[in-house]
């Protein structure tokens, strides 16, 4: 019996949220399905409705783009009547689906939206989700502006839902930094992202975070500092009983870097092995996987 399906949810907002468990999709899609019929049957059309928007997110989620668009054009009819919270969430997922199906110039006008409705009703947090949503679904100046904006809010809100997302925004910051070549600002936000995440006490979530410091590390040349950093993360992992590929790549990129290339295969291999499992690398980034194998000294066929 997992945390979610121990006590039966009321019917409200706060409880459909805490259906949410974004590591299992396909579990939290069955308890929207529930949430929704048990909403529907108590003649609550506003939690039916906004369940629905929560559905069809675990549905693309899974990649199901399909289901989901099938499920949020049963609110079309209703958008009229749409409560403002509903209506945001409604876009943010339209919005999502297209930028997850690799569409994301239909996207951007649908978070654009979402942000005015939910700046407009006071909703904090759905308008950080559609400002990171957007900064996502582009690039460049607007990117870091979409960003910005989203990182202001969070840090100015009261809002608990809206603070917590400080520390993906700063994570997705960094990475931009690191895409731009702007390895020391990076680092910095990096950093920040680590300390919202202590705060958060996710243990899964902190590993990933010192990750992204270690990795910063190695790109600004401290790459001593980042192995150590490394191997901490991989006794961590080990401690959970779990293997990361991406904790395998790094010690093996660190050690490169050093001269150590006999060292690094091992943890080359060993990246292979667990990234590979990973079909969106395998469809978006083969050069990565390839390059991987070949730095284990696999034989080639």
């Amino acid at each position: 019996m997992t945390r979610h399906s121990a006590i039966r949810p009321t019917l409200s907002t706060s409880a459909l949220d805490a259906l949410w468990d974004f590591r299992d999709p396909k579990a939290s899609e069955l308890r929207f399905r529930r949430f929704v019929r048990r909403a529907r049957d108590a003649n609550r059309s506003d939690l039916h409705d906004e369940g629905l928007t929560q559905l069809a997110r675990a549905q693309a989620l899974q990649s199901n783009f399909r289901g989901a668009r099938r499920t949020l054009s049963a609110l079309k009819p209703r958008r009229p009547d749409l409560a403002p919270r509903t209506e945001t969430r409604y876009l943010l997922e339209r919005g999502r689906v297209f930028n997850s199906s690799g569409a994301p110039r239909r996207a951007l006008p649908l978070f654009r939206a979402a942000w005015r409705i939910a700046r407009d009703h006071g909703e904090d947090a759905l308008a950080v989700d559609a400002a990171h949503m957007a900064a996502l679904a582009t690039g460049g100046a607007t990117q870091a502006a979409w960003n910005a904006r989203a990182l202001a809010l969070s840090d100015s809100s009261r809002d608990r839902g809206a603070r917590r997302w400080r520390a993906s925004l700063l994570n997705n910051i960094g990475w931009s930094q690191i895409n731009a070549g702007a390895y020391r600002d990076a680092l910095r936000s990096f950093r920040r992202a680590l300390h919202f995440r202590q705060l958060q006490r996710d243990p899964a979530e902190i590993r990933i975070a010192r990750w992204c410091v270690a990795k910063a590390l190695r790109m600004n040349g401290r790459t001593s500092e980042a192995l150590r950093a490394q191997r901490r993360l991989l006794a961590a992992w080990r401690r959970a009983r779990r293997k990361d590929g991406y904790v395998f790549e790094e010690l093996g990129e660190c050690l490169l870097a050093l001269g150590r290339s006999r060292e690094a295969r091992p943890f080359f291999r060993g990246a292979y092995t667990e990234l590979s499992k990973d079909s969106w690398l395998a469809t978006h980034e083969p050069k990565r996987l390839k390059r991987l194998r070949t730095l284990s000294g696999a034989s080639r066929r």
